[in-house]
């Protein structure tokens, strides 16, 4: 995978015209991390269909199609591929849960994001204050709660439902963004993005998946606390480059790509140019900062890092190959 230059022109690489915006992305993106799955990947995916369906959140034939074209059990697979079955099932039930709820929020909030309060409000309850649940929607997230609870530490699960209620508020965020018709800047999307990415509360469950409890000096590092937020940023403007043609058609505006193609006013193949120009700085930070702190961590430590390192890699093999996102193959990468 080749590393982004300063100077590149947009559908060429090496005089050879690129094709489309996802043989672009292959091209340019600076992706160091190698591709590998989780064994229990088929298990996993059963596992998740059956989990669905008992919370009756497949039983509308287009949410069925939507988990059928995003794969929320290999996204998991790929992400945490040393991950035991069990904690890699919950992974995949959140991953899948999210899509629904998201897809959702987002149908909904298209129209008022005074609408959205009903399901937020629902959310926050459980998840802050054990309240029960009135929709599908809230016993699927009052089970996946239980399931947390049961398998991390406490500690774990204060932290994954803390992060939980923080992607439940960007999905407000989102809301009032699109509603607005004032202009929005590339900053004020990203910010929004890393809270509807929902990937922070997945970090407890890397966590989880250690021998120990990591301890608060490590948790706390400021070091590692930025390898936190550079890996939420790459793993979720990753799959902006190849959602951006579907965000387009959509009307949507919280996606990397789309927003330095609305501030640079520039077509659609040199506003993923710019992304991946961000992206690529964003992963050699990571790489940067850990090479400089790895020594300092304990092996529960390392092993927590290294989970961030697999949303990364993940969300990007899975993003170049789910069928939510094929439409990037189909268009053109020359301005």
């Amino acid at each position: 995978m080749s590393t982004t230059h300063e100077e590149i022109t947009v559908g060429v690489q090496n005089g050879t015209p690129v094709a489309n915006l996802k043989e672009l992305v292959d091209t340019h993106l600076h992706m160091p991390f190698p591709f590998t799955r989780n064994p229990h990947e088929s298990a996993v995916t059963a596992g998740v269909d059956a989990w669905l369906a008992v919370w009756g959140l497949t039983d509308d034939p287009e949410v069925a199609a939507m988990i059928a074209r995003t794969r929320p059990a290999q996204l998991a697979s790929y992400n945490s591929p040393t991950m035991d079955s069990g904690l890699l099932q919950i992974m995949a039930n959140q991953i899948a849960y999210q899509f629904v709820f998201d897809d959702q929020a987002e149908e909904i909030g298209r129209h008022s994001p005074g609408l959205l309060l009903p399901m937020l409000f629902e959310s926050i309850g459980i998840l802050r204050d054990g309240r029960q649940p009135s929709t599908p929607l809230g016993a699927a997230l009052a089970d996946l709660h239980r399931q947390v609870r049961e398998r991390c530490t406490p500690a774990q699960a204060a932290r994954w439902a803390w992060k939980s209620r923080e992607y439940v508020h960007g999905l407000l965020y989102e809301s009032v963004a699109q509603a607005d018709s004032l202009p929005l800047r590339t900053g004020h999307c990203t910010s929004i993005r890393s809270l509807t990415a929902g990937v922070e509360p997945f970090h407890p469950l890397c966590e989880a998946a250690q021998p120990h409890e990591l301890t608060p000096a490590e948790l706390h590092h400021p070091v590692v606390r930025r390898l936190g937020r550079l890996s939420a940023d790459a793993a979720v403007w990753i799959p902006d480059l190849f959602s951006a043609v579907k965000e387009q058609r959509a009307g949507g505006m919280i996606n990397l790509a789309l927003a330095h193609q609305r501030e640079q006013r520039c077509s659609l193949p040199a506003a993923v140019m710019l992304a991946i120009r961000q992206i690529n700085g964003t992963i050699k930070e990571f790489q940067q900062l850990y090479a400089q702190v790895e020594a300092e961590l304990s092996p529960s430590g390392v092993g927590y890092v290294e989970g961030m390192i697999g949303w990364i890699r993940g969300c990007y093999y899975w993003s170049r190959t789910v069928p939510r996102y094929a439409d990037a193959a189909c268009v053109s990468a020359l301005p």
